[in-house]
């Protein structure tokens, strides 16, 4: 990063990533970004964020608020400024036809197809800067990256179970294993994902609605709603909750966790979220599509009843597969643990460290 950046920019990159921050719409392909306009001395004049794909990028959206005022300004933007013409025009040219003289970002974009904006503002004679932030502005597009680099939807898998790994007792029954606090946190979850995605055999037995609520339970809008996604070949009642058009429903008539996802990235999701029961989940990780695991544990036991997975293909200890645990916290009377599979290259790099250790 470069050390020229003033306090004012600074303060502006934090109201940036506030308004990047800010719940929205459901994202799709396109990254979170804010951008703040700053004219010749210092102060905002426009500001703006994007509201999902097809609708102006924040840099258009900030530079329509303050017009004239942005010649010879500064735009500060969590974001590189797109070179590239899509479902929106490109943002170095906006910048340029403002007279927009300095800019400053924080996240380098990495879809080679959009990424270069920096270097044609500076070709043009801006004065550019980088790297402002990053990490704060990385933090809101991880899954959105990760899916960039991988050509596939990133997926959380989702699940709720006992202290002994029950997600339903003998008799089928689920709800509620927990409790107000960590349910409540699950329609925040499905509030920030492109996609929920759940097999028949779920939909058939719990009937869910799969939609975000707030905090009154009252639906979200329609703009803040996951897709609804079952997945499998089973046919659904013309009854069933997802079919009635509180969000958008895909009904994907395959088992093969791969054509699910890219029949997923056609629908220009990005971000997914897996509430799947046991079997799916199983499909999913057996097959290396699983990112991350938020499981919420409840301090109940039934001893009896479906664990939260089967299905893996997983006989010997030596083939479990590991996880690094990113975060514990407790959630009413539940325990929430986040973790993220330990991939063959992490796991390399653990063992040489631990040789290293021991050498040592």
């Amino acid at each position: 990063m470069s050390a020229v950046i003033s306090g004012i920019e600074r303060e502006a990159m934090r109201r940036a990533l506030a308004l990047a921050a800010a719940p929205a719409v459901r994202f799709g392909p396109n990254p979170r970004v804010g951008c703040v306009l700053l004219d010749p001395s210092g102060r905002i004049v426009g500001e703006g964020a994007h509201q999902g794909a097809g609708t102006p990028h924040a840099e258009a959206v900030a530079l329509a608020a303050a017009g004239e005022r942005a010649r010879n300004g500064t735009a500060v933007v969590t974001f590189e400024p797109c070179d590239h013409t899509g479902r929106t025009s490109p943002c170095t040219r906006a910048l340029l036809d403002a007279g927009v003289r300095r800019v400053v970002f924080a996240q380098t974009d990495p879809n080679p197809v959009a990424a270069g904006g920096a270097r044609t503002l500076r070709a043009a004679g801006l004065q550019v800067e980088g790297g402002v932030l990053e990490n704060e502005a990385g933090a809101l597009n991880t899954e959105w990256a990760a899916a960039v680099r991988t050509g596939r939807p990133h997926v959380t898998w989702k699940y709720a179970a006992t202290l002994d790994g029950r997600v339903a007792a003998a008799d089928g029954s689920s709800r509620w294993i927990t409790g107000p606090a960590a349910r409540r946190e699950v329609h925040d979850m499905r509030a920030t994902v492109d996609a929920v995605v759940v097999g028949t055999g779920t939909a058939l037995t719990d009937d869910p609605h799969l939609t975000a609520r707030d905090a009154d339970g009252m639906p979200l809008p329609p703009s803040r709603q996951p897709l609804r996604v079952v997945v499998g070949t089973r046919e659904l009642p013309t009854t069933a909750t997802v079919l009635d058009g509180a969000a958008p429903t895909v009904h994907i008539r395959s088992r093969e966790p791969d054509h699910v996802l890219a029949t997923l990235w056609e629908h220009d999701v990005r971000r997914v979220l897996l509430e799947g029961g046991p079997t799916l989940a199983g499909a999913f990780l057996r097959a290396g599509l699983i990112d991350r695991v938020v499981g919420y544990v409840a301090p109940a036991l039934l001893g009896e009843g479906p664990s939260a997975l089967t299905g893996t293909g997983v006989r010997t200890i030596d083939g479990a597969a590991r996880l690094t645990v990113t975060d514990v916290t407790v959630v009413g009377d539940d325990v929430r643990i986040t973790a993220v599979p330990v991939r063959p290259a992490d796991a390399v790099t653990a063992n040489d460290a631990a040789d290293t250790q021991e050498a040592h």
